[in-house]
């Protein structure tokens, strides 16, 4: 027989609790942190690694200016191991070298990981949010940003030729306020590593992981070498697909829009087109995995 009973906290407090471990952990933006010489090092290596297991393919880096701000805004695809992350970021650095400025925004779980957190910052990784990306375009640099975020990397298999930022239209006051010219991405063969089968979002709302972690979704999936793959928190073993990156021309949202753009009518502007070049690209593969 219990005599005493202790209080169980009420879910808000442990929400809040939660979440104040995990921001504590994600570092302040510093742009000092990229390191061109570790960059140098490591990219050789790297890209012949992810040439091998992915068949990386990258198009049009052309065709994102050689000096100057500009921000890169790609579909994200793949849960937590994303290979398009991988292949873009160092494809960018094998065509403009190291010194070239190049941040990428990522969520802070993977910036409060005390490994995977360090090396990404020097490579240029930054906690995703307006003031870092900001800075950084402000510094010159070029910016990578997935709108679409935990939304779209979890989204099922069945929609892998599919643009959803979920109406996100942060990335485009950005853009507007700073003056600085967006360079669609798109990528396909990234989302078949493994099958997702549900994003789970409504078990994520019974979790409150919005409140805790900034997550909307609670996905399942097929995955290497878990079988069921519950929430890819762990990451999972990548199934060797062909990855297809494309970066396409520059979007300047005052001369395509006009002076007084909405972001809904630009949403639908910088969406429309990427989901065109997405739909045409998707044709280019045959098969899943193999291409």
């Amino acid at each position: 027989m219990r005599l005493f009973a202790l209080p169980s906290p009420p879910i808000g407090e442990v929400s809040e609790w939660v979440s104040r471990q995990v921001r504590d952990r994600v570092p302040e933006g510093d742009l000092g942190r990229r390191d061109p010489d570790y960059i140098a090092r490591v990219t050789g290596p790297a890209w012949r690694a992810a040439r091998l297991y992915f068949r990386a393919e990258v198009r049009g880096l052309d065709r994102i200016p050689a000096s100057g701000p500009v921000l890169v805004v790609g579909n994200h695809s793949g849960g937590n191991v994303s290979p398009e992350v991988l292949v873009t970021t160092l494809a960018f650095t094998r065509h403009f070298g190291p010194d070239r400025p190049f941040y990428q925004l990522a969520h802070n779980l993977v910036m409060a990981a005390p490994l995977l957190g360090d090396a990404a910052a020097k490579f240029g990784t930054l906690a995703a949010n307006p003031e870092n990306a900001r800075l950084a375009l402000r510094s010159g640099a070029a910016v990578l940003v997935y709108p679409g975020g935990d939304w779209e990397v979890h989204r099922p298999a069945w929609e892998e030729a599919r643009i959803d930022f979920a109406g996100r239209t942060g990335f485009l006051r950005l853009a507007w306020q700073e003056r600085v010219p967006i360079v669609p991405m798109i990528n396909y063969g990234a989302h078949e590593n493994h099958l997702i089968l549900t994003r789970g979002d409504r078990i994520a709302r019974f979790l409150r992981l919005d409140k805790m972690l900034r997550l909307k979704v609670f996905p399942i999936s097929l995955a290497l070498p878990w079988g069921v793959n519950i929430s890819d928190l762990a990451g999972h073993l990548p199934l060797p697909t062909k990855v297809t990156v494309e970066f396409l021309p520059r979007i300047d949202l005052r001369e395509a829009l006009g002076g007084a753009a909405d972001p809904e009518s630009a949403y639908d502007y910088v969406t429309g087109v990427m989901q065109a070049e997405l739909t045409r690209l998707s044709g280019e593969h045959t098969y899943p995995v193999i291409g």
